[in-house]
């Protein structure tokens, strides 16, 4: 399920460029604290490996940089989006940012003026999607003297598709507790793709930005739609929306589920 935040900064929205960290705490503290506290210290684990299984996009709004003092600034309306599997997060998130009015980003009050709510319904094994936030697939290797270092993948390269399908079964078994469908999973890029640097805790990630199409089985690319796409969802990676044209050259894109709207007064 994806739900979109419409916020209205109180006064100008100021944050460093790089601001995952900020989104994530903000949503940490906007909801339930035993949930949150499951998500941060555990999450869905499955052979060692932990999943928090939501992920949320970039703040999208008109923007000003400052370079001088690496700021991006919002003077009006930005807009969230957070997408999870889980009914209990979604179910928390919303009722807590309705009741509550508003959400802390950094030392800014934004006013909750609208939310939208739409589930993206998987029912084919190829789907096309646009990412909300870049999406990151590495490896951890080791140098000869013994060092870890990490290794970024892009879409067509090799082994891309293979720790992507990896990553999903992980995730699926994870939540549902039972092996994943058989059968591969294959991104394609369509047209050009961006790749993003983003500094998260003085930790440079790399991920890419476009549109894709993904195929393989029903379950594995809804668990994508849902949990994102790629690794460190819960850092604000891999946030992902059904887009339902495959000729349409703009940002939008187009769902194939109804939303509710739920307007705060």
């Amino acid at each position: 399920m994806h739900i979109y935040f419409y916020l209205r900064p109180v006064g100008t929205l100021e944050l460093p460029f790089s601001y995952n960290h900020i989104v994530q705490a903000a949503i940490y503290n906007s909801i339930d604290s035993k949930l949150a506290s499951f998500l941060y210290e555990k999450g869905f684990e499955i052979n060692g490996r932990k999943f928090r299984l939501f992920s949320f996009s970039r703040l999208y709004g008109e923007y000003l940089q400052d370079k001088n003092l690496s700021k991006i600034l919002f003077p009006g309306e930005v807009r969230l989006v957070v997408s999870s599997p889980m009914e209990q997060f979604c179910q928390s998130i919303a009722n807590v940012m309705l009741s509550r009015g508003y959400i802390r980003l950094g030392n800014c009050d934004a006013q909750v003026e609208k939310m939208t709510v739409q589930q993206f319904k998987v029912d084919e094994e190829k789907i096309t999607i646009r990412a909300l936030s870049p999406v990151v697939v590495y490896s951890t290797l080791l140098r000869p003297d013994g060092r870890k270092y990490t290794c970024y993948f892009q879409p067509e390269e090799p082994d891309y598709d293979v720790m992507v399908e990896n990553n999903l079964r992980k995730k699926f078994q994870a939540f549902y507790g039972k092996e994943a469908p058989a059968g591969e999973v294959k991104v394609k890029r369509i047209g050009m793709i961006r790749q993003n640097l983003v500094n998260y805790k003085d930790t440079i990630i790399k991920g890419y930005s476009g549109k894709l199409v993904v195929t393989g089985p029903k379950e594995l690319l809804q668990m994508a739609v849902d949990a994102g796409l790629g690794s460190k969802n819960g850092q604000g990676f891999g946030c992902v929306e059904v887009c339902e044209n495959l000729q349409r050259n703009d940002d939008s894109c187009i769902n194939k589920a109804q939303s509710l709207d739920f307007s705060v007064e």
